[in-house]
């Protein structure tokens, strides 16, 4: 006959002392306490497998387990028994199936999929995805297993993104979700992506072309505002070179001076959107404009560094906000306007070829064949134009000077 044991009371529990060993208070039923020296109590209870083997089961310390609660789990463990499950396989089984899904959920796999990609980013696109996921995405799904994510699930984050007015960031956002679902199932924690059948769940975003001055005279009245601007050196000269080179704003002011060979008259980068070569061609007062500026800035990182560290390029804002502060409206131009007024007067008033154009603005152009050119295409011809496009300029604003 079993020996019957006496079940412990809460205060028993409670003011049981630590010795110089560890020492067992049975609850009955296998449960029992275990104190030890420290004066830490750890709830446990003896199992026997099916194979015979005894082994302990720990539920854990006191009194973050109660006595209430250890009797509970042990009582589970005893009905697991009953219908011929192994309590300690079930336990780890249990706690692998947790540790997975922690693993799993969207924001643990969306960070290992943002450090993945984020090295072949530009730092500006960086900061905006990692923003956006953080902001936007995991404080609503983080948690949740990637594999259970849904089409609903999804939909309400662009819809609430939406409804604040920022129909392009819900669409970036979606893009950003669809690219982690689908590394998600490539490294096989995930079977589908939701966000597929959500084509055409958003509103399209209707296109917006950058303001831009085309008019030659009323280029000519911008350059002689540009010549009499105020504002610091780097910005000022920032803004002469901005015509003449046509490049995007974004890669104007990361420009470094590694990259420039002014003995060469070139300026060889690669293309953020695109990750290529360009080069862009230096006419004659482009190399005047940074031979002055080398002075300044030299010995720096950058062409147009920061005026406040020196260490980083001048703000992205920085072109656009002089802009406002010499009278010409958003709705007037904006640093891309430049391209825009490149590419128009290059082709309906001087002429030039079309694709040597668009070679300059860095955009894919391609063969008869279909081939896209290498960025270093047309290199003579281009650096004509550049030339041709600098004198054409300078001569507008002496005649509308005169």
């Amino acid at each position: 006959m079993a020996r019957m044991v006496k079940q412990l009371s809460p205060l028993q529990v409670k003011n049981a002392k630590p010795k110089d060993k560890p020492y067992k208070l049975a609850d009955g039923r296998g449960l029992y306490l275990t104190v030890f020296p420290t004066g830490s109590k750890l709830w446990r209870m003896k199992h026997r497998q099916t194979s015979g083997k005894e082994t302990i089961l720990s539920f854990g310390a006191y009194p973050a387990i109660s006595l209430e609660q250890a009797r509970a789990m042990r009582d589970d463990a005893k009905k697991l028994k009953a219908n011929g499950i192994d309590p300690a396989a079930h336990k780890k089984a249990v706690k692998a199936a947790h540790q997975t899904e922690a693993t799993n959920n969207f924001e643990v796999v969306a960070r290992e999929w943002y450090t993945k990609q984020s090295p072949t980013w530009v730092d500006a696109h960086a900061d905006r995805v990692l923003r956006r996921l953080e902001g936007d995405v995991f404080p609503w799904i983080g948690t949740k297993p990637i594999a259970d994510l849904t089409a609903p699930d999804y939909l309400a984050i662009f819809r609430r993104i939406e409804e604040r007015g920022a129909l392009e960031t819900a669409h970036r956002v979606k893009s950003i979700c669809g690219q982690i679902q689908r590394y998600a199932i490539a490294t096989g924690r995930a079977q589908s992506d939701p966000t597929a059948a959500l084509r055409s769940a958003l509103p399209p975003v209707k296109t917006v072309h950058f303001p831009a001055i085309t008019e030659p005279k009323q280029v000519a009245e911008l350059l002689r505002m540009i010549d009499g601007y105020t504002g610091t050196f780097v910005v000022a000269y920032a803004l002469k070179i901005a015509p003449y080179v046509f490049v995007r704003p974004g890669e104007l002011r990361m420009a470094k001076w590694t990259d420039v060979d002014l003995e060469a008259a070139e300026w060889r980068y690669t293309v953020t959107k695109t990750k290529t070569l360009h080069i862009v061609p230096l006419a004659k007062q482009v190399v005047t404009i940074l031979k002055e500026l080398h002075a300044l800035t030299g010995r720096k990182k950058y062409v147009f560094p920061s005026a406040r560290t020196g260490e980083r390029p001048m703000s992205d804002n920085a072109i656009l906000a002089a802009m406002r502060r010499m009278g010409i409206s958003k709705e007037e131009m904006t640093g891309h306007g430049f391209r825009a007024m490149a590419r128009t007067i290059l082709d309906e008033v001087l002429g030039v070829r079309p694709d040597l154009i668009e070679h300059q603005l860095a955009h894919s152009v391609k063969d008869p064949l279909g081939r896209a050119y290498n960025r270093t295409a047309h290199l003579p011809e281009r650096k004509k134009m550049m030339q041709q496009w600098a004198d054409y300029l300078d001569d507008l604003r002496r005649e509308e000077t005169k």
